[in-house]
């Protein structure tokens, strides 16, 4: 490769950044665990902010300069307590993964034993034993066993499991995922990890939003005693972390964050996070609410052309999430980069059944979809049915992608401006410039 000037990168670096953006611009985007932030959230996130460090509780720092750092942080607090009825909440951990890993420290010891669900049947890496490289086991030392799973209703097997955590008796009981279809028999387990002296916690990185909302489960009250979650999927605010426990456990988990898992944390992102839990408490019911209806909505068009959506006899999700088996196309890593040239962008997934039947995560049996970030575009039930047309061409009908890949950026411009925010209708994928316009040749 080429060395480059610094002048060459830096024009290179921002040329490709343009680019993403246009990009973006002509794309129906439906990963599960992406969004689009507001204009509000993006202007917390370039401020001074993000030059500074924090280290501390509020009120309790190791710098200097705190003290409108503290009042943010404070506000957060308080708005993520207050939308989630939590008893405490730490606005600290800089991603979903450190959540985690902080709930882990306050919660267990290594060589303690935690339930989860396998990374197949939607658990994610945060979860992952030694030898996979996930986080409990690799980085926290836990003896991770697995929830059994009934494979049809796409859920844990609550007779069964109840009958393993009898055997087990691990010290942590983890419910959620990253694949998310419907709820966690949560309450089931109260009894239970009382009776083996469990703490019961419940990663909501995925459903966050939906929680919010009021239209998923609210595990807090369901029994977990701590919910842990990234900040970026259903609920649409910066790439950061958060968890909510009951006051007993608030010391615990404030000192497994800081300095069990993190030093500075992100300040910027804390900023960010209060715009976001504020656009959540005006309009996170409404944003909810059509979430549900356009993942149904798109599981039932698809499922109608033909496609292998699960979970048809339950209504296909009660989440952001559709997971659809796609082994009769090819597979997962070949439909994911079909309609990727069809400007559709989607990810593989594995089906809880594909190790066991010979396929890996590069072209597993599944794809999932998410709509989070096309309803905070606008898009309602009618449009669920243009984005399956779209899809069934290329996967279905054999149509080239570069052919709908046109189609596709024409029926995107419809659909630019956000939703469910302050800033309503602002551009969602303008690239904007905060450099001095470059100077004239003139």
């Amino acid at each position: 490769m080429r060395l480059m000037h610094p002048s060459e990168i830096l024009n290179r670096t921002f040329e490709l950044l343009r680019k993403h953006h246009e990009w973006m611009k002509g794309t129906v985007n439906l990963i599960a665990s992406e969004n689009v932030t507001s204009v509000a959230v993006r202007e917390a996130l370039i401020s001074d902010f993000q030059h500074r460090y924090a280290e501390g509780w509020p009120g309790e720092r190791v710098y200097a300069g705190c003290k409108y750092i503290d009042q943010i942080e404070l506000m957060s607090i308080d708005l993520a307590k207050q939308l989630f009825k939590a008893e405490h909440a730490n606005v600290q951990p800089t991603s979903g993964v450190a959540a985690n890993l902080a709930m882990f420290t306050a919660l267990t010891e290594p060589g303690d034993t935690m339930m989860c669900l396998s990374i197949p049947s939607g658990g994610h890496i945060s979860m992952g034993k030694k030898k996979l490289g996930g986080t409990a086991g690799a980085v926290h030392g836990l003896q991770v066993e697995n929830w059994p799973f009934d494979e049809g209703r796409m859920n844990i097997d609550v007779d069964a499991a109840i009958k393993k955590v009898r055997e087990v008796r691990p010290k942590l009981l983890l419910f959620g995922g990253s694949v998310f279809l419907f709820p966690h028999p949560v309450k089931e387990f109260a009894e239970i990890a009382n009776e083996v002296g469990a703490h019961i916690a419940y990663d909501a990185a995925h459903v966050a939003g939906l929680i919010a909302g009021g239209q998923f489960q609210d595990p807090l009250r369901e029994g977990a005693d701590v919910m842990t979650c990234s900040t970026h999927k259903t609920l649409p605010g910066p790439q950061h972390g958060m968890i909510l426990c009951k006051q007993e456990l608030a010391e615990r988990i404030n000192k497994a964050v800081f300095p069990g898992v993190v030093s500075n944390h992100h300040l910027h992102c804390v900023a960010a996070l209060n715009v976001a839990l504020a656009e959540m408490l005006e309009f996170g019911k409404e944003y909810a609410i059509q979430i549900i209806k356009n993942a149904r909505a798109l599981a039932k068009e698809l499922y109608e052309r033909g496609f292998s959506v699960l979970c048809p006899d339950q209504g296909f999700t009660s989440s952001h999430t559709i997971l659809i088996d796609v082994t009769k196309y090819g597979g997962g890593g070949i439909i994911e980069k079909r309609l990727e040239e069809a400007n559709i962008i989607i990810n593989r997934n594995l089906l809880p059944w594909d190790l066991r039947e010979g396929r890996h995560y590069v072209n597993p049996g599944g794809i999932r979809l998410g709509v989070s970030e096309v309803t905070r575009l606008g898009m309602r039930e009618g449009e669920m049915k243009e984005v399956a047309d779209f899809i069934t061409r290329v996967v279905v009908d054999g149509i080239s992608p570069t052919r709908v890949a046109v189609e596709v950026q024409e029926f995107k411009k419809r659909f630019t401006k956000l939703h469910y925010a302050f800033d309503s209708m602002d551009e969602a994928y303008e690239y904007i410039r905060i450099r001095g316009n470059p100077p004239s040749s003139g």
